[in-house]
């Protein structure tokens, strides 16, 4: 276990999540805690914040400590003018649907598919609006043997045009990506389940009642709440998730209330 000297350690739940205390997002980092924040996505999967009203450059300032930003075409139509690495995230009275409701990890439609999203939400409802986390660590270490065997090897297909095809503005560019099934942590070494209800649509190789049936089973065991840990928001707070090991879920229980904020994208590698 990493000892921390720069920040302090609050964990959320015994096997994910974690309050991180004794920062300054708004200002510049020294490389010092900027270590110990890699060494904690790793440890924690999933980082929480409060009380900090960052800028749209201490945002991408933050971001860049873990990596170049990603830019996403399938999401340009919702990015901040003159800062394209930021969309907005925002949800009111108007809205018809709320992005990322359903269980998911970021853009695993991309070739390379994003190491982790930081969303910074200024402002938030009195109650709901609650984002959940899941661990594809243990989701994958609760699988029989026999389901390991039969997982090994195998690839799914990722569309981005089963999230943002009926959304997105006329000529948008659908990403569509095969990744492997069970991919291994390029830090830690470790595997995690990497499929997910949003945007993988099929299992490749297999019948399509086969794929159909395997991929309806392993969406389903994801969410499982005992992989999972949930963050209650309040103004100004972040959350940074690791996209290659978690999934997570936007809780639309609050409309016609308002939920706004930005998301900056730490781009990833391709998953073996």
């Amino acid at each position: 276990m990493t000892i921390y000297r720069s920040i302090e350690i609050n964990p959320l739940t015994p096997h994910m999540g974690a309050e991180i205390m004794g920062i300054d997002l708004t200002r510049p980092l020294s490389e010092a805690a900027a270590s110990e924040l890699r060494a904690a996505l790793a440890e924690y999967l999933v980082l929480f914040f409060r009380d900090q009203p960052i800028s749209f450059a201490a945002h991408k300032a933050l971001a860049r400590h873990f990596g170049t930003i990603h830019v996403a075409a399938a999401t340009a139509a919702w990015s901040v003018p003159e800062h394209p690495e930021i969309t907005r995230m925002h949800t009111d009275a108007t809205s018809q649907y709320v992005p990322g409701e359903d269980w998911h990890s970021d853009m695993t439609c991309d070739p390379e598919p994003p190491l982790g999203s930081i969303l910074y939400l200024h402002t938030v409802p009195e109650s709901g609006g609650d984002t959940a986390f899941s661990n594809m660590f243990l989701a994958y270490a609760a699988l029989s043997e026999r389901m390991k065997a039969y997982l090994d090897g195998l690839t799914a297909t990722h569309d981005a045009a089963r999230v943002f095809g009926a959304i997105a503005p006329a000529g948008t560019r659908f990403n569509v990506s095969q990744h492997p099934v069970v991919r291994t942590h390029p830090v830690s070494g470790r595997k995690a389940l990497f499929v997910n209800k949003q945007f993988t649509a099929r299992i490749d190789g297999l019948p399509k009642d086969e794929s159909a049936a395997l991929l309806a089973f392993l969406v389903q065991h994801a969410q499982r709440p005992e992989f999972q840990c949930r963050f209650r928001w309040r103004p100004h707070s972040i959350a940074f998730w690791d996209n290659r090991s978690v999934q997570h879920s936007a809780i639309w229980d609050y409309f016609p209330a308002t939920r706004s904020g930005y998301r900056v994208t730490v781009a990833g590698d391709r998953p073996f």
